[in-house]
């Protein structure tokens, strides 16, 4: 069994900043990549960042240059630093993890997981 338990997020005025954590536990050989999602009242959840096991990066052109994703692969755990937060940036955002393999004996594609979900609101 393998969860991601989320932290962080919460409630930041213009321009401010929060730093979002998700770590996955259960029994996990390994994780290919890991990433944040988000998703908006009316709207499609949409990729936000995205990190794999080899230090690989890709973000939204719409936080680019204002959150950083992390990734601690000996904890499993991901991180999102977002800086400079915008109204627009309001959403519930979803840790993910792909490609997690229980096993070295694992083959395929491996398994995918989301997070419970953190709500962060950017309002004065």
């Amino acid at each position: 069994q393998v969860q991601l338990v989320e932290s962080g997020g919460g409630l930041v005025q213009p321009g401010g900043s929060l730093r979002l954590s998700c770590a996955a536990s259960g029994s996990i050989f390994s994780i290919y990549a890991m990433g944040w999602y988000r998703q908006a009242p009316g709207k499609q959840r949409e990729l936000v960042a995205r990190i794999t096991n080899s230090g690989s990066t890709n973000y939204a052109d719409s936080v680019k240059g204002r959150f950083t994703i992390s990734r601690d692969n000996a904890k499993n755990t991901v991180y999102l630093q977002m800086n400079s937060l915008k109204p627009e940036d309001t959403a519930v955002y979803y840790c993910s993890a792909d490609g997690l393999y229980y096993t070295s004996d694992d083959e395929g594609l491996g398994n995918d997981y989301w997070g419970q979900g953190r709500q962060v609101t950017v309002s004065s």
